[in-house]
Parts: structure tokens; C-alpha cells; sequence
């Protein structure tokens, strides 16, 4: 009998599982994970103050992280046209949540900070957010779980965008 070489099969996969190297299933696995959390965050905040949008939250919890900032720094944080952030920013003011004020380091120039009403605002969407997300993952199984940070963190660090661990300081989205 000739020697025939035996092939050595993978292990089966659990179903639902795609395999290492299926990109288009780990690209919807990952997309459908962002809507949720997307949702998460926008329910946060409407659960807070129904007017505040998405946009308008990542200005305040800019502010909440840096401090007060010149338009024109805050416009270049959020990567928006400075006019984009004069919109926000006079709609943040009328609702009480940010003041613009002059600058202590030039009189001639304005910065925006958080007034109280809006660093109460962002800890608390902060808040709930959090609790939302630990319920989820205390639902997830164990061995899951274990695996959830190694995989999110070398996401992050894949994508080369170095504003991700200023992102991730803040806790914002």
C-alpha cells in the first residue's frame, strides 16, 4: 500500500464563530458593536438632556478632559471648521451648559468652558453609560469576557490613531 499522507483537520469551530481570517465577518461583528454603542451613548445622553446631540457631547467632554480651550483649538480638537463650533457652542451656552470667557492669558482673545451645569451633565451621561456597557458585559460569558479586552485593545492600537489613548482618557465614546 503506497503511504499516504494523512491530512490533520482543524478543530471545528463553534457555530457562529467566523475564523480567524474571515475580515468581512470580524468588520460586521465590529460595525454591529459600534451601533450599540453609539446607541448606548446617545440614550445616555438623552436620558440627561433630550437637546444635547452626539456632536455637542463630544464638545463638552472635550472640555471636561482639556479645560477650557480658545474656539479655534476646540474646532481643531473635534477636527471641525471653527463656524461648526461656533454653532455648537452658542447653542451650549443658551442651554447653560458652556460660557465663553475672556482668555486670563489675553484679554483681546475668548475660551469656552464647562460651566457646572455641564460637568454635572457629562458625569452623569458619563455614568449611566458605564452602567449600561458593565451590564452588558456582566451578561457575557466568562471566557468571552476574558477575551473581550485583549481583542478591543489590539483594535485600538491596529487603527494607529494616536488621538485613541486621548479618547480613551476621557471615557467618552
Amino acid at each position: 500500500m503506497p503511504n499516504r499522507r494523512t491530512r490533520t483537520s482543524l478543530p471545528p469551530r463553534e457555530p457562529g464563530i467566523p475564523a480567524p481570517d474571515d475580515v468581512d465577518a470580524m468588520t460586521d461583528a465590529v460595525l454591529t458593536a459600534s451601533r450599540l454603542l453609539v446607541a448606548i451613548s446617545a440614550r445616555s445622553i438623552a436620558s440627561v438632556d433630550e437637546s444635547i446631540t452626539l456632536s455637542q457631547f463630544r464638545l463638552l467632554v472635550v472640555l471636561y478632559a482639556r479645560g477650557p480651550l480658545k474656539p479655534t483649538a476646540l474646532a481643531e480638537a473635534l477636527a471641525v471648521n471653527p463656524s461648526t463650533t461656533t454653532r455648537m457652542v452658542d447653542r451650549l451656552v443658551a442651554a447653560g451648559l458652556v460660557a465663553r470667557e475672556a482668555n486670563p492669558d489675553s484679554r483681546r482673545e475668548l475660551v469656552v468652558k464647562l460651566t457646572g451645569d455641564g460637568t454635572r451633565a457629562v458625569r452623569e451621561v458619563m455614568r449611566r453609560r458605564r452602567s449600561e456597557i458593565a451590564r452588558i458585559v456582566d451578561r457575557m460569558p466568562g471566557g468571552t469576557r476574558r477575551g473581550l479586552v485583549r481583542a478591543l485593545s489590539a483594535f485600538a492600537e491596529a487603527s494607529g490613531d494616536l488621538s485613541i489613548g486621548e479618547q480613551a482618557g476621557t471615557r467618552w465614546l
